[in-house]
């Protein structure tokens, strides 16, 4: 017997709806690692090559001159650029091994953000932490965080096979220049503008983040510029005791982040991004050193480090892609609409704590907690360079809509999955 055409639809369509539900295929890894590139190279990325905190309106010569929403830069979309340019560009000219022209393009532009923030004040060893409204302007104080990353970032670029001849040239004698420079103020960070002859941070502190970077610096000078004098610094600093009577530059290697965290309070819930740096350097000095006893000391930092940051990378599991906080810091000139003179990086900090809290809403502190954390943890993790962790990052990695992120820590995914050893 033949069943009418509608009798038979309808059996179909009763039969299908007793079926269980299809499960929806989670997206591939390197889908999940291009949505990532993609927004970052999309919204954050400015014509200069300098990643952007986030999309919002930009400084302009006045707000950089007076301090506008305060003189250090924080809370604007310029507050970070050599910081996130260097940390993010190892991964970028791993990604550009591919030889596709538009990695490699995106790789040297990268670079080229690094060198205007060196390029656009006349005090030497300043970098600016990015460029305003007409190319040039920026806040006069810049700090340790910027200034280091920038270092890593134009090592490994020169590391790579994509800068010419020329950009070699310029970017060995751009390091000379700043390296040159800290050298003569004992590697404090200069400041310009009203606050000229002062600095902000430096590298020859008693922390672990001191030691590992301080070295670093000396260390990956004398591989970029060749010159003996900075690995005689090297190993000279290798030896000596930041804190009177205390551990030796090249012991606290060893000790890892956990050697701060009576000095930065919550490192593990909220700091590990400024870690991630830290963790590379110590890669890289894994990577130059060829005495056994430092190699050792290094391995043991890098393994401090990664089993320390492990667990944060489960902070994905309460990010909700759904969630609709406000990210009221794009909005950044309401939000931090209280203004007044700064005549000391003291009062500037203090302004930098007062702004509108309704106005600012939640997203922010929602996104660096469960979204900035846990990827700088991964990278972190990750940059260990063995497969121990491999699933478990990938899960974080894969967890995230990187289309409804409003920070450009977003970054750091690219970081975890490029540091990972090759599959």
């Amino acid at each position: 017997m033949t069943l009418p055409f509608r009798t038979l639809t309808a059996l179909l369509l009763a039969t299908h709806a007793l079926l269980p539900a299809a499960e929806t295929t989670p997206p591939l890894l390197y889908q999940v690692i291009d949505q990532a590139h993609t927004e970052l190279w999309r919204r954050f990325v400015d014509p200069h090559g300098i990643i952007r905190d986030f999309v919002g309106d930009l400084p302009t010569p006045e707000d950089c001159k007076l301090g506008r929403p305060n003189a250090i830069g924080w809370w604007s979309p310029i507050e970070n650029g050599p910081m996130f340019n260097g940390l993010y560009l190892s991964a970028a000219c791993a990604r550009a091994r591919s030889n596709a022209p538009a990695d490699t393009d995106q790789a040297r532009r990268l670079a080229q953000g690094l060198m205007k923030c060196a390029s656009v004040s006349d005090v030497p060893g300043f970098i600016a932490r990015g460029i305003g409204t007409d190319g040039v302007c920026h806040y006069p104080l810049s700090s340790d965080d910027q200034t280091h990353p920038w270092f890593l970032g134009l090592h490994a670029y020169l590391k790579s096979s994509i800068p010419t001849a020329e950009e070699r040239q310029q970017i060995v004698t751009k390091v000379k220049e700043v390296a040159n420079a800290l050298q003569a103020t004992q590697w404090r960070i200069p400041c310009e503008g009203d606050f000229k002859g002062q600095f902000r941070g430096g590298f020859t502190g008693h922390l672990f983040r001191d030691a590992v970077r301080y070295l670093y610096l000396l260390r990956a000078t004398h591989e970029i510029t060749g010159d003996k004098i900075w690995l005689e610094r090297y190993h000279k600093a290798l030896a000596e005791r930041p804190a009177p009577g205390g551990k030796t530059r090249a012991e606290i290697c060893a000790l890892g982040y956990p050697y701060d965290r009576e000095a930065i309070a919550h490192i593990d819930q909220s700091q590990l991004w400024i870690y991630v740096g830290c963790q590379y350097s110590l890669s890289q000095l894994l990577e130059m050193e060829t005495d056994a006893s430092l190699r050792a000391l290094y391995r043991t930092g890098l393994t401090v480090n990664a089993t320390n940051a492990l667990p944060a990378i489960k902070g994905y599991e309460t990010f909700d892609n759904n969630d609709k906080k406000i990210f009221g810091n794009a909005n950044w000139r309401k939000v931090y609409s209280t203004w007044h003179p700064q005549p000391t990086q003291e009062d500037a900090a203090k302004l930098a704590k007062i702004s509108d809290k309704t106005k600012r809403g939640e997203r922010k502190d929602y996104e660096a907690r469960y979204m900035k954390n846990p990827l700088a943890a991964a990278a972190i993790v990750a940059l260990l360079r063995d497969d121990s962790n491999r699933e478990l990052i990938y899960q974080a990695l894969r967890h995230y809509d990187y289309s409804k992120l409003n920070m450009a820590e977003l970054f750091f995914a690219e970081c975890a999955y490029y540091a990972l050893p090759a599959k």
